[in-house]
């Protein structure tokens, strides 16, 4: 189902236990049952789960998104647990998306969750993100975060891009042929970003919480998203900028390719 879809759908209508359960937010004035319907016929995908992309998925699960594709290879280790919401110490040397997905069970039982063990390659980038009506791009290294950005672009899906370092956080959010994207920002990986660096669950989660907050608002109609303005959070600091972003002509991922870099 597609995102216009999802917005104009009336066909998933909640139960009576799924109107209590999001009540709170349905009180939202522009949001109402309308916009809780939108959730739950909306389908997000996320990679990965960790600190950022995991916070990402339970905010979401919390706020009644049916469907839940999360992205993460490899077990968990004890030095994921400081960031890692969706895990536990008893998870331990387990695959990460096996206790992620028993957190968000125990969370919400009307997700519905799909599970790829697995990070974004040029391989499966198409098969992990088919569907979705918004691509959470997460992941530590830029290079799987331009293929997310890629697969955007190609299908017209939203993206929203959260990333954090130290005290620094960032969030940019992409509206295809709307709005510039990621690869407007960064036409080349960085060659300095690595998979290891300072991370806090406190920085991790704040973007994270920010990130949701632009899916919500993605799938539900409401607000103003994040487009054509990178946010820029340094909680060293306390302090929030907006910095504008301007599309690329000659983009390598939205420019229409008579117009890209040869």
């Amino acid at each position: 189902m597609g995102l216009r879809h999802a917005m104009e759908s009336d066909h998933m209508q909640l139960s009576d236990e799924e109107r209590e359960r999001y009540r709170w937010q349905i009180w939202t004035p522009a949001f109402g049952e309308p916009g809780q319907e939108r959730l739950k016929a909306a389908h997000v995908f996320v990679s990965r789960a960790g600190g950022v992309g995991g916070t990402v998925a339970l905010l979401l699960a919390a706020a009644g998104v049916g469907r839940l594709t999360l992205a993460h290879a490899g077990g968990l280790r004890v030095d994921d647990l400081n960031r890692q919401l969706l895990m536990s110490t008893a998870g331990v040397g387990k695959p990460r998306l096996e206790t992620a997905a028993e957190t968000l069970r125990r969370l919400n039982p009307h997700v519905e969750l799909a599970l790829i063990a697995e990070n974004v390659t040029p391989d499966n980038a198409g098969r992990c993100m088919a569907d979705a009506d918004v691509i959470v791009s997460a992941a530590p290294l830029i290079q799987e975060r331009l293929l997310m950005n890629e697969q955007a672009v190609a299908r017209g899906v939203p993206l929203v891009d959260c990333a954090m370092y130290d005290f620094e956080a960032r969030l940019l959010t992409v509206r295809p042929g709307a709005s510039a994207c990621l690869a407007c920002l960064y036409p080349e990986a960085p060659p300095h970003w690595t998979r290891e660096f300072p991370v806090f669950g406190a920085v991790s989660s704040a973007i994270a919480s920010l990130a949701a907050a632009e899916v919500i608002k993605l799938l539900s109609g409401i607000g103003a998203p994040l487009t054509n303005r990178l946010l820029l959070a340094d909680l060293g600091r306390m302090s929030f900028s907006t910095l504008e972003v301007a599309r690329n002509p000659r983009c390598p991922a939205c420019a229409p390719r008579d117009a890209r870099e040869p």
